[in-house]
């Protein structure tokens, strides 16, 4: 661990560090997958999802660079190489002959809302040893994407 303004133990702040790390490449991973669908969409819905996606990417981007900084800050080191992200990511293989509009909606809402349950357990960890910083940036991340993952199913209900 590197030396940190943080308040916090070192092995506090070693497992919120871990946590974050995972969360990194599980939203480096998300941001590529994203704009895949971005890249790739195709059918009736494609004006919206096609500018939908590429909002999506840009928050996800903004959101990966706050959770890199605020791992550093607790002395921890990002891991963001695409190596690494291949390597580590929780989310599942986007399926690479994907098209259709309303297969991209359900497939990035479903790596969406895995990406979540990643960050809900690192906001769990940061609570647990009173990390409140660390908790609201997650808590962030929740509020916006679990937005995106409910307007990608709004997309599919008719």
């Amino acid at each position: 661990m590197y030396k940190s303004p943080s308040h916090l133990p070192a092995d506090a702040r070693t497992r919120i560090a871990e946590t974050l790390d995972a969360n990194l490449a599980d939203g480096l991973d998300l941001q590529l997958l994203i704009k895949v669908a971005h890249w790739n969409v195709r059918g009736p819905r494609f004006p919206g999802l096609h500018l939908l996606f590429d909002t999506f990417a840009a928050g996800i981007a903004l959101h990966n660079d706050t959770i890199a900084e605020r791992l550093v800050m607790l002395g921890g080191r990002a891991h963001g190489t695409a190596r690494h992200v291949a390597k580590v990511s929780r989310l599942t293989e986007y399926p690479p002959d994907t098209v259709r509009d309303t297969e991209h909606a359900q497939f990035v809402a479903e790596r969406i809302e895995s990406y979540l349950d990643g960050v809900r357990v690192s906001r769990a960890v940061a609570e647990e040893h009173d990390d409140t910083d660390t908790a609201d940036v997650l808590t962030q991340v929740v509020r916006e994407f679990e937005k995106h993952a409910w307007m990608l199913r709004a997309t599919l209900d008719v």
